[in-house]
């Protein structure tokens, strides 16, 4: 059975946030709480208090176990989980947590997908028509969709709500973190993790792989 460490465990606000955080999340998933700096098979959760600088570095430490950052501002909506979502590639590891997590919770999971439009809208010298914005949005959707359906068949108990979101992935992340308890980001988006984790109102996890 793994155990969910507190690392940087202090007398901050965020560190009493974290072990907090991290108390009821072991709770949750029956496994034993530990405040040492542990490492090894043993460690299935990492918690750490928000860096009040250096987001990119903390991200960049980030191996092995998923790592939660929680901030010392209370959490408003614990039981919400959202989770980015790269629909072209997604990290199945971070999109399977968030899965479990909003399972634990009996939440609901709202999946966000960020996107631009192509180059060749960006390059025209008209107004772009509705009817084109509506049919590339629409690809994004089915995407998106696509790239859900062998987790919404592993979790049926989970309510998903997709959600298509034509605004940069920081922007659109750091939003979604203002209604969840908790985010999932996946590692191999690290500059994008690095950006929502210095302005999201809520607790992150990274995940690796």
């Amino acid at each position: 059975m793994g155990r969910v460490v507190v690392a940087g465990d202090d007398d901050s606000a965020a560190g009493r946030a974290a072990v907090a955080w991290a108390e009821r999340e072991a709770r949750l998933r029956g496994l034993t709480l530990s405040s040492d700096d542990v490492a090894g098979r043993d460690v299935e959760l990492l918690v750490r208090p928000s860096p009040a600088a250096d987001a990119g570095g903390a991200v960049s430490a980030v191996s092995g176990s998923p790592v939660v950052f929680v901030p010392g501002a209370p959490v408003r909506l614990p039981d919400r989980v959202a989770v980015g979502v790269d629909a072209r590639d997604p990290a199945q590891a971070a999109i399977g947590f968030a899965f479990e997590a909003a399972r634990l919770r009996g939440a609901g999971l709202h999946a966000v997908h960020a996107w631009t439009l192509p180059a060749e809208a960006a390059d025209t010298p008209f107004a772009l028509p509705e009817e084109d914005r509506a049919r590339w949005e629409d690809q994004e959707v089915q995407v998106l969709s696509d790239a859900l359906r062998p987790w919404r068949a592993r979790y049926p108990d989970v309510e998903v709500r997709p959600d298509v979101l034509s605004f940069p992935p920081p922007h659109a992340l750091t939003h979604a973190s203002t209604t969840a308890g908790l985010l999932v980001l996946g590692l191999r988006t690290g500059r994008t993790a690095s950006a929502v984790l210095g302005a999201a109102r809520c607790a992150v996890a990274v995940v690796a792989g």
